[in-house]
């Protein structure tokens, strides 16, 4: 696991600091759906195809210019997750939500009773943020787990979420994206530390990136 997961709360980053995160997030994911097969942004991005895959900053930043002067790759579509419909097993409702939080230290699945859920083929998922809307005070989640795997899996990435309760801020940031692959398993987990009994929001903002036309809105 890599040392530097840490939150940064939403308002210790200007306007322009968020902008060019989602940014930075986006160009990620981009990054990633070149190595995946998903589109084709070498082409559709001037001098990406050029850049070696093992050079991932360059090709990143690459992207992230790109993007940065208002054009895309005109062959990926992005948008937000679809519980309902981007996982091979969905969600029961379409949004995000745990289970009744009924046991302190325990980790919960942000996606209700789905706890080792995988997207589909050809869609892409970059995770950069986090809201929770709780009916409980104190917050009631300490950490926020990324797992390769499923729901015993691989730390892939772990967040301290004990910010969001003693500087009673519900939205943050993550340190860095963290991206989840076309029909990996894998798991997205919130430790319980207030035992509200109820479902709680918790809110993974994100970036799902997938060929153009697979889906019209």
């Amino acid at each position: 696991m890599a040392s530097r997961n840490y939150l940064i709360m939403s308002d210790d980053m200007t306007l322009t600091d968020k902008k060019e995160y989602r940014q930075k997030a986006l160009a990620a994911g981009l990054e990633r759906c070149a190595i995946k097969g998903i589109g084709d942004i070498k082409s559709d991005i001037p001098a990406l195809g050029d850049i070696p895959d093992s050079k991932k900053a360059l090709r990143v930043n690459t992207i992230q210019g790109y993007i940065m002067s208002g054009a895309w790759p005109k062959s990926i579509d992005q948008r937000e997750l679809a519980p309902l419909t981007d996982l091979v097993v969905p969600t029961a409702l379409d949004m995000w939500l745990t289970a009744a939080l009924a046991v302190i230290g325990t980790p919960y699945s942000c996606f209700q009773a789905v706890a080792a859920p995988q997207l589909i083929q050809d869609k892409l998922m970059v995770c950069y943020g986090i809201s929770v809307e709780s009916v409980g005070v104190p917050m009631p989640i300490s950490r926020v787990i990324f797992r390769r795997g499923g729901a015993a899996g691989n730390i892939q990435a772990q967040f301290d979420a004990e910010l969001l309760g003693t500087r009673l801020q519900p939205d943050a940031f993550f340190s860095e994206p963290v991206v989840i692959d076309p029909l990996d398993t894998f798991a997205i987990q919130v430790l319980c530390r207030n035992a509200t009994g109820v479902a709680e929001i918790v809110h993974i903002h994100n970036f799902l990136f997938e060929s153009t036309g697979l889906v019209i809105a």
